[in-house]
């Protein structure tokens, strides 16, 4: 039980009387012992009940974010598949470029060989044939000094120090081809490539190089019979039934190449 402080009742009293219309003395009790009431009664209870505790503080809020870490956590990341897209584009960017460079034109027969071997040759006589320590091969020079292809074979078999050697001063064409030409002198290629390959580095020199047009009824025999894609003496060069040695006693209306230096066929070769 919790005693009742005695102003409460005294202003209980107070209420009764005057709803009554007694006084507040003749309302009050004989005995002036205060009264009690229960504990468990919720007015009470609550009345009784200490006071709650006060609430903790609330944390400080966090400090903002520098601006340059807002940024990167505002920026949208790159998609896992995007990474992978980016690391193919310099293999796309190469297939690209390949796709518009126009396709290789090949050159079947002696010319295409000519043409894959020629950088052989090309640091004397020039990458385009327009000469340098070596002749020139442009602008007609190479049919003028070679007027029958015979004469072109033979020197680039035994080369021009071979026909000083032999007591000749000349190659070709006498008025074109003089010895020792810039003070150097041709170097033998029968070491260096096969007598197939040989006459696909002349024809190359004739026809590309030194621009002798194939349809010129002048040429037109000479690039069927040695130069084109179906020369049956190509062919036979490579399968070794021919030979500058016999080149001459196998087919009909050539002259003799030969594997020494010689007198030109304009002169009567041979």
């Amino acid at each position: 039980m919790t005693e009742i402080p005695e102003h409460l009742l005294k202003r209980s009293k107070e209420r009764r009387a005057a709803v009554s219309g007694e006084s507040a003395d003749a309302a009050a009790p004989a005995s002036a012992t205060p009264a009690t009431v229960d504990a468990s009664t919720p007015a009470v209870a609550a009345a009784a009940a200490p006071a709650k505790a006060a609430a903790p503080a609330a944390p400080p809020p966090p400090k903002p974010d520098p601006a340059f870490i807002a940024a990167a956590k505002s920026r949208k990341r790159i998609p896992f598949w995007a990474m992978a897209t980016l690391s193919l584009l310099p293999i796309w960017g190469f297939l690209y470029v390949q796709g518009l460079k126009p396709e290789a034109k090949t050159v079947a027969g002696p010319i295409g060989v000519g043409q894959r071997l020629y950088g052989s040759c090309a640091g004397c006589h020039g990458t385009t044939g327009a000469g340098g320590v070596g002749r020139s091969f442009n602008d007609g020079a190479v049919q003028k000094t070679f007027p029958h292809i015979e004469d072109q074979l033979n020197l680039v078999y035994t080369g021009s120090q071979a026909y000083r050697d032999a007591g000749l001063t000349y190659y070709g064409a006498q008025a074109a081809g003089h010895l020792g030409y810039n003070g150097a002198f041709m170097p033998a290629q029968k070491t260096n490539f096969t007598e197939a390959q040989i006459l696909g580095l002349v024809c190359h020199e004739r026809y590309d190089l030194g621009g002798i047009d194939p349809a010129d009824p002048k040429w037109a025999a000479e690039y069927t019979e040695w130069c084109s894609p179906e020369s049956e003496i190509f062919l036979g060069l490579e399968d070794g039934s021919l030979t500058f040695a016999n080149l001459a006693d196998k087919v009909e209306g050539v002259d003799p190449i030969g594997t020494e230096p010689r007198a030109s066929a304009e002169d009567g070769a041979g």
